[in-house]
């Protein structure tokens, strides 16, 4: 059985401890009327970009639990759905994540939903219309959605394009939102805050960034996110020196080509 649910905070740890997010257009808004009118929400974007941090800061501003799903090649519907367990000499049901969400009322956030199997997409169909009803094959029953229930999903268009993407047919039972990398000012004013680190320190962090993710010669599968501007930031923060932490934190995940491995540090020695 693949293991897909995360640990997910508790309604009063979702109050107690409100997730930082720097608004970089009108996602807000927009995300607020997508559960107002109860539309299916969908972020495309590349990795590190903020797409989960977006949705832990809305279902804290909303005052809603978040369920979160990170959907893998082995994901399917009777993990999300549920299934039947040995429980004593009984055999008795067992909801999954997705029935969870549907029956409470939760924010249902499914990660990187591309990379699940098809027969996950297709459970979600009858949610994702206005039905908004989940059936429950193994019992034979439908469960109507709770009135503050709602399904985000997001996905990396840029990732192994043309072997995992989305149908037409299910993307447009979404409204959608491109997150991107933020504008330099905006990243620098996440670093300072995520990292404590001084401002100098995060626009040199910035700047290699931006001039990494120019050089698409270099033909990398994902570019430098701001989540690894912040853990290069957390780095230098708490003492490790600068060119070591951006060495570890920034150059080392992006390849295992040695040659662009150590031209990259070079650069960035440069740059730091």
């Amino acid at each position: 059985m693949a293991q897909v649910v995360e640990n997910n905070p508790t309604n009063a740890e979702l109050l107690s401890t409100r997730p930082y997010y720097k608004p970089i257009a009108k996602e807000i808004e927009v995300f607020e009327h997508s559960y107002k009118n109860k539309i299916p929400f969908l972020i495309k974007g590349p990795t590190g970009t903020g797409k989960s941090r977006f949705i832990e800061f809305m279902a804290h501003k909303l005052e809603s639990e978040m369920i979160t799903i990170s959907c893998h090649e082995e994901t399917s519907s009777t993990d999300l759905i549920g299934r039947y367990i040995i429980k004593g000499a009984e055999t008795v049901w067992l909801d999954g994540p997705l029935t969870t969400a549907v029956k409470s009322g939760a924010i249902l956030y499914l990660d990187e939903i591309a990379e699940a199997r098809p027969d996950v997409i297709v459970a979600i169909h009858s949610l994702t219309d206005h039905r908004r009803e989940l059936f429950i094959d193994k019992l034979g029953v439908t469960v109507k959605a709770h009135p503050n229930f709602m399904l985000v999903a997001s996905f990396n268009p840029g990732y192994q394009k043309g072997f995992k993407e989305l149908k037409p047919s299910t993307r447009q039972r979404f409204i959608a939102i491109s997150f991107s990398y933020p504008k330099t000012k905006d990243e620098i004013a996440i670093l300072v805050n995520e990292t404590e680190v001084n401002e100098d320190a995060a626009k040199k962090l910035v700047n290699i960034a931006n001039k990494i993710r120019n050089l698409t010669e270099l033909g990398l599968t994902e570019t430098v996110s701001t989540r690894l501007l912040i853990d290069a930031g957390k780095l230098i923060h708490t003492g490790l020196p600068k060119r070591l932490s951006v060495h570890v934190a920034v150059v080392e995940p992006l390849t295992d080509d040695v040659e662009i491995v150590e031209a990259l540090k070079d650069l960035c020695d440069l740059m730091i």
